[in-house]
C-alpha cells in the first residue's frame, strides 16, 4: 500500500483537487473567479510540492514505473494546467459563470489521466490511463456550445464531435490492435512483448501506434486538428494544442522503446514516414489558412513532426531532445493561442485580418505574439531555434540525415506562414482603436509564457540537463 501511495501521490492530489473543486461549488464555498484562483493555486501547490517530494519507485508486478522520466512529465503537465486554467479563468467568469466547476474538474480528471500515462507498464493501466486523459476534451471542446451568431450553425458542437469521433476511432484501432498483441503474448505486461514478433504481433502493434497518431495529431490522423481547433474554445484549445501531445508523446515513447525496443527496425521506419508527412503536410496546408486557429494547427501538426524525428532516432539523446522540444512547445503554443484569444475579444475574430493594429492598440501583447511566433519558426535565439537544432542534431547523429535535410526545408514555409501573421500585427492599419484589455490571469499567463521562451531562448541548459536526466532513467529501466 505504502509503494501505491507514493508512486501515485502526484496523482491522487490532483484528482483529489478535482473533487475538492466540485464539493466546494456543490456547497457553494467558493464562486466567480476565485474558483479559478484556487484552482491554480491548487495545481501550483502540487507542483512545487514535485520538487520536495520523490514519487519515485514501482508498484507490485511492475504495472507502474516512477522516476526522473515520470516526474519531468508529470511537471509539464502541471505548468500546462496552471497556465491554462489562468487562461480561461476570466473567460470562463463571463461566459459560464454557473459552469466554471466543472470545466476545471474536467480539465483535472484530464490532467490525472496524463500524469499516470508516462509510468504504465501494463497495457491495461496504459490504456485507462489514456482514455482518462481523452474523455474529458470531448466535453471541453464542445464547452461554448451557444457562441455564434444566432442565424448561423454552431461550430462548438460540432468540434466536440469531431474530436469525439476521432478519439472514438483512436480507441477502436488501440483496442484492436491490443486484442492482437495481448493474445498473441499471453500477458498485458509491455515487457511481454517477444524479441521475435509475429506478423499479428506486428499488426497489432502498429494499430496501437495508429490509434496513439491521433491523439498527437500527426498525418495521416490529424483531421480532427484544424476543425477542432477553430470551432472549440480557443483558451481550452490552448491546453489542447500542447498537454494531451505531451501525453501522447509519452505512451508512443513508452510502448515502442520500452515495449517494443527490440523491434526498432521494424517500428522506426514507420516513425520517420509518420514525421516526414507530418512536416510537410502540416507546413503546406498552413499557408493558405487565414484563421489564425487553423494556421497554428496545421503548424501543430508540423511541430509533432518534429518531435517524431527525435524520437525515430530510438536513441537516448533523440528522446530526451524530444522532451526538451515537447516541454518548450508548451509554453509557445500555449501563449501564442492566448494572446489570439485575447485579441480575438477585443477585435471580434481569431482571422489574421483582424490581428491588424495590434501592436499599436496593445504593444505587449503584439510584441508577445511576435516572440510566440519567431519561437515556432526556429528563429535565434528563443526556445524554439534550440529545440529544432537539438533535435536535427540527435536525429543526424542517429544517421537519418534525410529526415533532417527534409525538416530544414519545409521549415522555410514555416517562415512564411507565421510572419504573414506577424505583418499583419505589426505593419497593417486595423479598423478598431481601442486599446485591448485583458484580466489580470490571462496577462500573468502570457506573462510566464513569454518569460520561459525568451528565458530558455538565452540559457536553455537547465531543462537540456532535466530532459537528459529523464532520458537516462527511461533508457536504463528499458
Amino acid at each position: 500500500m505504502n509503494a501505491w501511495l507514493q508512486v501515485f501521490s502526484l496523482d491522487f492530489a490532483v484528482a483529489g483537487a478535482a473533487i475538492l473543486i466540485l464539493a466546494l461549488d456543490a456547497m457553494g464555498g467558493i464562486s466567480g473567479r476565485v474558483l479559478g484562483w484556487f484552482t491554480a493555486a491548487l495545481l501550483g501547490a502540487v507542483l512545487v510540492a514535485s520538487f520536495f517530494f520523490d514519487p519515485s519507485g514501482s508498484v507490485p508486478h511492475g504495472v507502474y514505473v516512477a522516476g526522473a522520466w515520470v516526474l519531468f512529465f508529470k511537471r509539464v503537465f502541471l505548468v500546462a494546467g496552471i497556465l491554462a486554467v489562468l487562461g480561461s479563468l476570466d473567460w470562463l467568469s463571463e461566459r459560464t459563470p454557473r459552469r466554471q466547476a466543472e470545466y476545471y474538474a474536467l480539465m483535472l480528471f484530464s490532467l490525472t489521466g496524463m500524469m499516470v500515462v508516462p509510468g504504465a507498464r501494463d497495457w491495461v493501466l496504459l490504456l485507462v490511463a489514456f482514455e482518462l486523459m481523452g474523455i474529458p476534451l470531448y466535453v471541453l471542446a464542445a464547452w461554448a456550445k451557444t457562441d455564434g451568431p444566432a442565424d448561423e450553425p454552431k461550430v462548438g458542437p460540432e468540434a466536440g464531435m469531431k474530436l469525439f469521433v476521432t478519439g472514438a476511432a483512436s480507441s477502436a484501432f488501440t483496442l484492436f490492435g491490443l486484442a492482437l498483441v495481448i493474445g498473441e503474448t499471453g500477458s498485458t505486461a509491455l515487457s511481454a512483448l517477444p524479441a521475435q514478433a509475429t506478423m499479428l504481433t506486428h499488426v497489432g502493434m502498429m494499430m496501437v501506434i495508429a490509434g496513439m497518431g491521433f491523439k498527437l495529431g500527426a498525418v495521416p490522423f490529424h483531421m480532427w486538428v484544424p476543425d477542432t481547433y477553430q470551432g472549440a474554445p480557443t483558451p481550452f484549445v490552448a491546453f489542447l494544442s500542447v498537454a494531451p501531445k505531451a501525453g501522447g508523446l509519452a505512451a508512443l515513447t513508452v510502448v515502442t522503446l520500452s515495449g517494443w525496443g527490440t523491434q526498432q527496425t521494424f517500428w522506426a521506419p514507420a516513425i520517420a514516414v509518420i514525421a516526414a508527412a507530418s512536416m510537410v503536410v502540416g507546413n503546406i496546408f498552413a499557408l493558405p489558412q487565414t484563421d489564425v486557429r487553423r494556421l497554428l494547427g496545421f503548424s501543430g501538426v508540423a511541430q509533432i513532426g518534429y518531435v517524431l524525428v527525435a524520437l525515430g532516432a530510438g536513441s537516448q539523446e533523440g528522446v530526451a531532445m524530444a522532451l526538451f522540444f515537447i516541454a518548450t512547445y508548451v509554453f509557445t503554443n500555449l501563449g501564442a493561442f492566448l494572446v489570439v484569444h485575447a485579441a480575438a475579444q477585443s477585435s471580434g475574430g481569431h482571422e489574421t485580418a483582424k490581428l491588424a493594429g495590434l501592436s499599436r492598440r496593445s504593444p505587449w501583447l503584439g510584441a508577445s505574439l511576435l516572440v510566440f511566433l519567431l519561437s515556432l519558426a526556429g528563429i535565434p535565439f528563443v526556445v524554439g531555434f534550440w529545440a529544432k537544432l537539438f533535435v536535427f542534431m540527435a536525429a543526424w547523429r542517429a544517421g537519418l540525415g534525410g529526415l533532417v535535410v527534409l525538416g530544414l526545408v519545409v521549415a522555410v514555409f514555416g517562415l512564411f506562414y507565421y510572419l504573414s501573421v506577424a505583418r499583419s500585427t505589426f505593419m497593417s492599419e486595423g479598423t478598431a482603436q481601442e486599446p485591448i484589455r485583458a484580466g489580470l490571469a490571462l496577462k500573468l499567463s502570457i506573462a510566464v509564457c513569454l518569460a520561459a521562451v525568451v528565458g530558455l531562448g538565452l540559457w536553455p541548459k537547465p531543462l537540456v540537463d532535466e530532459a537528459n536526466r529523464a532520458a537516462s532513467a527511461f533508457m536504463q529501466r528499458h
